[in-house]
């Protein structure tokens, strides 16, 4: 399955001819923000320049792809194709073995039979290739950890020695080094696993600790980095402010407010670099956080479109007098399946239902108050997959006969 899923993937790469490097912007598309830190990594000026032309040491972007692209960029090239092409077979190595804890999760929730097609489904799913050949980014590496994150914390609720917590701090920590938003489901996962086994009769206290321990040491050295770099304390990336502010503003309307990135604004770029990014990322908090406070009804309103977006797929520019359009439905459709099953999971009373109910209730709110993408969604789609299967396991079954009704 892993196999053939990353052989597919490779072949799309050269069908569709996605290793050409954009030469546009000299090369932004190119892994955008991480790859211009890649760049300055193999140029040997650091963890620097988001933007580039030298605006200095930078916590705009969590480490861990970066460094990826910057070693990558070393020996193969900066910015060429055979970096492109090395970047794009482990973006596709990631998807292929996402396979296996889907696999592993839906055998525990749902049966073997329906493990398998799960897991089959993602190795062959156009949708899931898409972000492997198209983005250089962490796309997919953070479906992968998260899913493995998932299965740990479901064999937690039973397990007995300190290996499966150690794991469980430690993935956790790689997690955060690479996608900080998916942290918003930390605090969840772990007082499931804690209330699951309470209830079995087990003490969590001591792996709760040794967890954390763990985890804060993967951060330490990055933590440490940047409090010594800026002078005082980032927690992973610091570019809050400017999301924040790409969502809202006077002429917010639910989505992605492209022209105000320092990369496509002038205007902008120039602040960044003088104020420095600390500076510029409050400057960008402050000014929607004004208008929030001016316009408090228009935010709910934006705020709203933002989760209908969130789960239907955010229109072009074009489609955005329509409510719905062609390209979104499909989205829209495997949103309602999943959630759909999500409903039945919990009702039925399913292994880790309420687990997945606490992910799908926390990752994606921080999208509802800043903008939302379609990739935005893709960390958690190995187990939106997983509850749509078993939607359509229940549909398949004969409704029970129900018991006759004394008159």
């Amino acid at each position: 399955m892993v196999l053939l899923s990353l052989a597919l993937q490779i072949a799309a790469i050269g069908l569709f001819h996605q290793s050409r490097v954009r030469a546009g912007d000299d090369h932004f598309a190119f892994g955008w923000e991480m790859g211009r830190i890649g760049r300055s990594i193999a140029l040997g000026q650091g963890f620097a320049n988001p933007y580039g032309d030298s605006t200095g040491p930078t916590a705009w972007e969590p480490p861990l792809y970066p460094f990826l692209i910057g070693g990558v960029f070393r020996v193969f090239g900066i910015y060429s194709p055979a970096s492109a092409w090395v970047l794009l077979t482990i973006n596709s190595l990631f998807t292929a073995l996402t396979s296996i804890p889907i696999f592993l999760i839906a055998r525990g929730m749902i049966g073997e039979k329906l493990a398998l097609v799960s897991a089959w489904i993602w190795a062959l799913l156009p949708y899931a290739m898409y972000w492997s050949i198209h983005w250089i980014w962490d796309t997919t590496f953070s479906p992968l950890v998260l899913a493995c994150l998932f299965l740990l914390a479901l064999q937690l609720q039973h397990a007995s020695g300190w290996k499966g917590w150690a794991l469980f701090g430690a993935l956790w920590g790689v997690l955060a080094l690479a996608n900080a938003s998916l942290l918003s489901f930390l605090p969840f996962c772990g007082l499931w696993v804690w209330v699951r086994r309470h209830r079995g009769g087990l003490r969590s206290l001591p792996g709760v600790g040794l967890a954390s321990m763990i985890f804060f040491l993967c951060l330490a050295p990055w933590l440490v980095r940047n409090a010594r770099v800026f002078g005082h304390f980032v927690f992973v990336r610091d570019d809050f402010g400017l999301q924040f502010r790409l969502g809202n503003g006077p002429y917010a309307d639910g989505m992605l407010m492209p022209y105000l990135q320092p990369n496509l604004n002038s205007v902008e770029f120039e602040q960044f670099r003088q104020l420095g990014e600390r500076a510029y990322a409050e400057r960008c908090r402050r000014l929607a956080w004004g208008w929030i406070q001016q316009q408090p009804g228009r935010f709910a309103v934006v705020s709203l479109k933002r989760f209908f977006y969130y789960w239907n797929g955010v229109p072009r520019p074009t489609d955005r007098a329509s409510p719905l359009d062609f390209r979104s439905s499909l989205f829209l459709a495997s949103s309602v399946l999943a959630l759909w099953g999500l409903g039945r999971a919990v009702h039925k009373k399913l292994p880790g239902a309420w687990l997945f109910l606490w992910l799908v209730l926390s990752y994606p709110t921080i999208y509802y108050f800043v903008f939302p993408h379609a990739r935005y969604r893709h960390p958690i789609e190995p187990e939106l997959l997983i509850l749509a299967v078993f939607l359509f396991s229940e549909m398949g079954r004969p409704a029970k006969l129900r018991p006759p009704v004394s008159p």
